[in-house]
């Protein structure tokens, strides 16, 4: 595939007076596996609705597959695999039923990329869907979805509810099965550990608008943190470059900042720091200290 994966223009979806998404533009190149990341009401279930064709845009165009969304075949929807949170699946069947039926409506049916991510779970063909464990269920329906050999899977908090051991086991059937050699992942999560460990690209939204798409690594590199001994509350947010988030922990000051250097060490010195040490940052504290500056910015009104 040489063409876009998702390409949007000027998206927007309207709920009355609220927009879900607002002139969203967003290019997705094949291959590899992009996390999409977001506070509750940032858009994300909204985009895959309208990427899946369930839902119409107010505004703006989105195209799968170089396919127009509201206008997708049933062969153009072969070609898109889709797991939620809810794993739902038929839950009377059984597995060796439910699994000879999707056998039979997809033509590419990779049959090794189904075994290599049941292998990791202990799934027996005769059990019926209602039957499986939360973590069973989810590993069952990546096998489905992988072996229907899908050109774009799309994985919406697929770890959800899961404990500990069916997170890892998720995570590494997805990551080590050949079929994601040959597709591209969106993968949606709150949780970062994941996002770092598989993600090789991350787009962030917040209130329905693109607000970075860059690998995690460069995302992280332009946000920093400091810690300094202040002996007053400091400078006001509004005055302090690139602000986004500010705590105070056991008496030291901590400023999250964006796009700024050792040069800011100087502006905390010149506003009373006694102190001022600059620490590295998580994805997690990256994210969250990103989305709580934009989260607290209202949107304009239309």
């Amino acid at each position: 595939m040489s063409q876009l994966v998702i390409e949007t223009e000027g998206l927007s979806k309207r709920f009355g007076n609220k927009f879900a998404l607002d002139d969203l533009s967003l290019a997705i190149a094949p291959g590899r596996i992009h996390a999409l990341v977001g506070a509750n009401g940032a858009g994300k279930s909204t985009l895959f609705r309208i990427l899946l064709g369930f839902l119409s845009p107010s505004a703006g165009t989105a195209r799968v597959l170089g396919r127009d969304c509201s206008a997708l075949t049933p062969s153009d929807r072969t070609l898109v695999g889709y797991v939620n949170e809810e794993h739902t699946l038929p839950e009377w069947m059984r597995v060796r039923e439910l699994k000879s039926m999707r056998q039979r409506e997809y033509k590419g049916w990779n049959a090794r990329a189904f075994d290599e991510v049941i292998g990791h779970y202990q799934v027996l063909p005769e059990q019926r869907v209602r039957e499986l464990s939360r973590g069973e269920r989810a590993g069952f329906n990546l096998a489905l979805a992988l072996a229907q050999s899908p050109q774009l899977l799309i994985l919406d908090e697929p770890t959800l509810g899961l404990d500990v051991v069916a997170k890892r086991a998720f995570l590494e059937s997805l990551m080590y099965s050949n079929a994601t050699e040959h597709c591209t992942v969106i993968y949606c999560s709150h949780q970062m550990e994941e996002i770092e460990r598989i993600a090789d690209d991350l787009i962030v939204l917040e209130r329905g608008r693109l607000m970075s798409h860059s690998p995690p690594d460069e995302f992280c590199a332009r946000i920093s943190h400091w810690i300094c001994d202040i002996p007053f509350m400091g400078p006001e947010p509004a005055t302090i470059p690139g602000y986004l988030m500010r705590q105070k922990l056991d008496g030291l000051h901590h400023y999250f900042v964006l796009d700024q250097d050792a040069a800011f060490a100087e502006f905390l010195r010149s506003n009373g720091a006694r102190s001022a040490n600059c620490m590295p940052v998580s994805l997690d504290r990256a994210v969250n200290a990103f989305l709580a500056k934009n989260h607290a910015t209202p949107t304009h009104s239309r």
